[in-house]
């Protein structure tokens, strides 16, 4: 086994956002430095970091810098040039490894992945074209979501269709960009919930509890702990969880989303090779948040207790959602996490609150 890095090592992030950010203060806590690779100035995560360096996340010099001044290199995002993840293995260890980020960054390639791993998923097909798209929507009655397989997040590159005739594929792929793209049938879910994951260094595994979701306009609003779940459905998600994390021979923190369908069985949405938005609720009510488990994790430190003290509901601030923040400080058992971004957008999520429960038994 290699040893744990020591305090003063270094961390390499990909991505400046509010994961990343949320990442460097965990590294601190620990006691190791940062470095954010991101091109956009006074990003989130550089407020916290130790350094920044603003280049593009594929630039060559870059990468190597990076690589020379870290001692291991992790990402906030999936959406990492697998080619960048590629040329820094070479020189520093990179946690989650690239073939997770080649896994989880095409729609088609992910749900082929879990399906050959024993996971079911929503039916689904390729779309290449427009007579691809109808043919997918007459196997799947006139019904599905269209999606692009790559890049989308949030809601973002994604179409309906309900009772669509022939005709209704005619100009669809163009609309879309002309990417790549994928058709997923309609699932009859009740819910939504998600597991995040950790596994480390020696193949050992935890995970939190599972989160209940709701979704508004495609951007996730809030995260409940503990889900409505039947005790074999909450661990038909952790074995999956742990199935996908073997499978990927992962190490770091992974959220898997999934849909929870009247008789108790899941099907999983998609995964990220990261840490997720719906485990934000752990820095509140855990001893060991999803932020500082993935720091664990990467750095060879032993795996810490996911378990939970307190029931809660955690929920995004999404744009103007920002000004409430002094209301929402006033209340009992709400713990505020601002994100630094200095402009409120409308879908932009500006921070999270967690509200802080005594715990019942499940």
């Amino acid at each position: 086994m290699t040893a744990p890095l020591p305090p003063g090592s270094t961390i390499g992030i990909i991505g400046g956002g509010q994961l990343g950010r949320m990442l460097a203060m965990a590294a601190a806590r620990l006691g190791y430095r940062t470095v954010i690779l991101e091109p956009q100035p006074e990003c989130p995560a550089a407020q916290l970091a130790n350094r920044q360096l603003a280049a593009a996340y594929d630039d060559p010099a870059a990468l190597d810098e990076l690589a020379a001044v870290c001692d291991v290199v992790t990402y906030e995002f999936e959406n990492v040039p697998v080619e960048a993840a590629v040329r820094l293995v070479s020189r520093v260890p990179v946690f989650p490894p690239p073939p997770a980020l080649d896994v989880a960054q095409d729609r088609v390639t992910e749900k082929r992945f879990l399906n050959a791993s024993g996971i079911s998923t929503a039916r689904f097909r390729a779309v290449d074209s427009d007579a691809d798209l109808a043919a997918a929507l007459a196997v799947f009655g006139g019904d599905g979501v269209l999606k692009t397989r790559r890049m989308g997040y949030d809601g973002k590159g994604q179409r309906l269709f309900r009772g669509a005739g022939p005709g209704d594929a005619s100009g669809a792929f163009a609309a879309m960009g002309q990417v790549p793209l994928i058709l997923e049938a309609f699932v009859p879910f009740e819910r939504e919930i998600s597991i995040i994951a950790a596994r480390d260094r020696t193949g050992a595994i935890v995970a939190y509890d599972p989160t209940e979701n709701v979704h508004r306009g495609g951007i996730l609003h809030s995260s409940t702990v503990p889900a409505r779940l039947r005790a074999d459905t909450a661990l038909a998600a952790r074995t999956a969880a742990a199935a996908i994390l073997d499978a990927l021979d992962y190490v770091g923190v992974i959220g898997v989303e999934f849909f929870v369908l009247a008789d108790g069985a899941l099907l999983v949405n998609e995964i990220a090779p990261r840490v997720h938005n719906s485990g934000h609720w752990t820095e509140a009510a855990c001893a060991i948040s999803q932020f500082e488990q993935h720091i664990r994790a990467i750095c060879g430190l032993p795996l810490g207790d996911p378990a939970r003290h307190s029931d809660c509901v955690m929920e995004n601030l999404i744009g103007d959602d920002v000004a409430r923040v002094a209301e929402l400080a006033g209340e009992s058992g709400v713990v505020v996490h601002l994100y630094g971004k200095a402009e409120a957008r409308p879908g932009r999520k500006m921070g999270h609150i967690t509200r802080l429960k005594a715990r019942r038994e499940t």
